[in-house]
């Protein structure tokens, strides 16, 4: 099988992490994946916040757990040691879906990179707060974005899950 479709065939979701840092060549190459992704007639509509702070990104994780309706400190990065904040500028008609296009890119590079990821919800409601919109302000981004996920990155600190049987049927074919 091709090395790419064995990647994508063989990704899934780690919720536990090594307190480890991921080398700073490893995480430009998945941020530069992410860049590649398909958007609307090639409006590149997302953006990418690394957070690689542990007090910011702790403070995200704090955000995210009130909205999970967690206390706050419980951990929705399960303690991945980067998150990644995609959003996308809210005027393009096709944002919801570049983003997610990113969010996808970025999963499959760091599984290519030996690296574990998760996608978390929420960042939508995060930025939306006035700290969330603060936190875009003071890097200087002043646009209407929405957030579309967050991409939690580290070493996996469990066993890759199995996958789950493909439901049946998925695909319907018009010949």
């Amino acid at each position: 099988m091709n090395e790419t479709m064995q990647t994508i065939l063989t990704r899934r979701s780690i919720r536990k992490y090594k307190p480890d840092r991921i080398p700073e060549d490893v995480l430009e190459k998945i941020l530069e994946a992410g860049t590649y992704a398909a958007t609307g007639m090639g409006r590149q509509s997302p953006i990418m916040i690394a957070v690689t702070d542990r007090e910011m990104r702790d403070k995200l994780s704090r955000m995210n757990a009130k909205f999970l309706g967690q206390k706050p400190d419980y951990d929705p990065f399960y303690g991945a040691p980067v998150v990644v904040v995609v959003l996308a500028k809210k005027s393009f008609p096709t944002y919801l879906y570049d983003g997610s296009l990113v969010m996808g890119n970025l999963m499959l590079a760091a599984k290519a990179m030996g690296i574990g990821s998760c996608w978390i919800h929420r960042a939508k409601e995060e930025f939306e707060t006035p700290e969330g919109k603060e936190i875009l302000k003071s890097l200087g981004i002043t646009d209407e974005y929405e957030g579309i996920g967050h991409c939690i990155l580290g070493y996996a600190d469990e066993d890759e899950p199995k996958p789950i049987p493909r439901k049946d049927p998925y695909v319907y074919y018009i010949k």
